[in-house]
C-alpha cells in the first residue's frame, strides 16, 4: 500500500490573493520553503496528489485558459524540482452548488480511493484551512495544516511550510507494532527521527534502563510496554520484547530508501564494547563477550545475548558485537549504547542519496 499526501493547491502551494483566483501569471508566488517541503515528503516515499477547490472554474469571471496556464506553469516549475503530483483533481464549482465533488466531501477521489491501494493510517492533507482538516477526517487520513490559527482539529498545525512538511515526512519514519503470545503482551512504537524520548514498561527495573540507554543515545524516540510472565522466567519478556523492537524498527525504515545502512561503537569506563550492525535484511549474531555475574539488578546476564539475537532476528538485521572490560553492568551498558550509537548511523538519512537503496541489488 502506498502512503498518500492530497496537497491543496491555493493558499499551501502558491499564495491566494485577495480575489481569491489566480488567473494570471502576474498573481502567482509559491508560498515560501514550500518547493523545499514538498521534495522532503518525495524523497520520503510519498505519493502526492493535488485536490483543489477552483470556485467558478470556466465561468466567464474564470476562463479555463487563465487557470490552465497558472496550472501548467506551477506543475512544470515543481517537476523541475523532482516534485510530481500523481493526480490532480479539481472542484470547478461554487459553493452554492452544493456538489459532491468540492472540499471537504470526496466526491474528486472516488474513483481514485477505489483503484488504489492507500495506507490510510500513514497518508496526510497537507492544507491552509479548516475544510482541509474536515476533508482528512473525511478520507480518514490525519491532517497538517499550514496556519497561524490558535484553534484548529488538525494532527499538527505549523505556521511555516518546512516545518509542516517535516512533520509528515518524520511520520514517515514511524510504526508501530503489537505482538500477544500466551507468555507475553507487548506494544512498541517508534520514531527513527526523533530526539531520543522513551516511555520503557517491561517490569524489569535493568531492562528498562538499557532500553532507555538504546533510545537516548540512537536518537530514537521508543514507546514501549511489555507484560510478561516474569514471575516464571525474564526469558519470555526478554526475547519477544526483542523480537517486537526490531519489527517496528524494521516497519518504520520502510524499503530502506535513503538510509546509511552500516552502523558502527562505545566506551563506558574500563569497558569497551564493538557494535558493527549493517540492515541487510538478513538476520545474524555474532556475539563475544563473557560475564562472570548472574544477574545484574534483576536481569539474567546470559539473557543479553538472548536479546540481540531476537533482535536481530525481528530487525532483519547482521549485527558483531564484541566487549571487554572487568565490570559486567558497564560491559552490559557498554553493548546498548554502542548497538544505540550504530543504530543511529545505520538509519540516518545520506543527504546525497536520499532516494537510492543503499545496495546494488535494488532491495534490501
Amino acid at each position: 500500500m502506498k502512503k498518500v499526501v492530497f496537497v491543496d493547491r491555493d493558499g499551501t502551494i502558491i499564495r491566494e490573493p485577495r480575489d481569491k483566483q489566480i488567473d494570471s501569471l502576474e498573481k502567482l508566488e509559491f508560498i515560501p520553503g514550500i518547493v523545499g517541503g514538498l521534495k522532503l515528503l518525495v524523497d520520503g516515499g510519498y505519493t502526492l496528489v493535488l485536490v483543489s477547490n477552483q470556485d467558478g472554474l470556466g465561468s466567464k469571471h474564470y476562463p479555463r485558459k487563465s487557470y490552465d496556464l497558472v496550472q501548467a506553469k506551477i506543475l512544470r516549475l515543481l517537476k523541475g524540482e523532482g516534485i510530481v503530483f500523481e493526480k490532480v483533481f479539481v472542484c470547478p464549482h461554487v459553493p452554492q452548488d452544493n456538489c459532491d465533488c468540492r472540499k471537504p466531501r470526496l466526491g474528486l477521489l472516488k474513483n481514485y480511493l477505489k483503484t488504489n491501494s492507500i495506507d490510510l493510517s500513514g497518508s496526510f492533507v497537507l492544507g491552509d484551512r479548516e475544510t482541509d482538516v474536515e476533508f482528512a477526517h473525511n478520507l480518514g487520513v490525519s491532517s497538517v495544516r499550514l496556519s497561524t490559527a490558535k484553534r484548529s482539529a488538525a494532527s499538527f498545525v505549523a505556521p511555516d511550510a518546512v516545518a509542516a512538511c517535516r512533520y509528515i515526512a518524520r511520520a514517515s519514519r514511524s510504526a508501530s507494532i503489537k505482538r500477544t503470545t500466551k507468555e507475553t503482551d507487548i506494544t512498541a512504537s517508534v520514531a527513527l527521527d526523533g530526539i531520543g524520548n522513551h516511555e520503557i514498561s517491561t517490569g524489569l527495573n535493568f531492562f528498562d534502563h538499557m532500553l532507555a540507554q538504546l533510545a537516548r543515545h540512537s536518537r530514537i524516540d521508543i514507546r514501549l510496554t511489555a507484560i510478561g510472565d516474569i514471575e516464571v522466567d525474564a526469558h519470555h519478556t526478554v526475547e519477544d520484547t526483542a523480537i517486537t523492537l526490531g519489527e517496528a524498527l524494521r516497519k518504520a525504515l520502510g524499503d530502506k530508501r535513503g538510509i546509511e545502512r552500516f552502523g558502527f561503537i562505545a566506551p563506558l569506563d574500563e569497558a569497551l564494547a564493538e557494535v558493527v550492525l549493517d540492515l541487510s535484511g538478513r538476520s545474524f549474531l555474532s556475539f563475544k563477550c563473557e560475564f562472570k555475574r548472574e544477574n545484574i539488578g534483576d536481569l539474567p546476564t546470559e539473557l543479553v545475548e538472548d536479546f540481540f539475537k531476537a533482535f536481530a532476528d525481528g530487525l532483519g538485521a547482521a549485527i558483531h558485537i564484541s566487549c571487554q572490560g572487568r565490570n559486567d553492568h558497564h560491559k552490559i551498558e557498554a553493548i546498548f549504547k554502542s548497538t544505540a550509537r550504530a543504530l543511529k548511523q545505520a538509519v540516518s538519512i545520506d543527504g546525497r542519496a536520499r532516494s537510492a537503496l543503499p545496495s546494488t541489488k535494488g532491495r534490501l
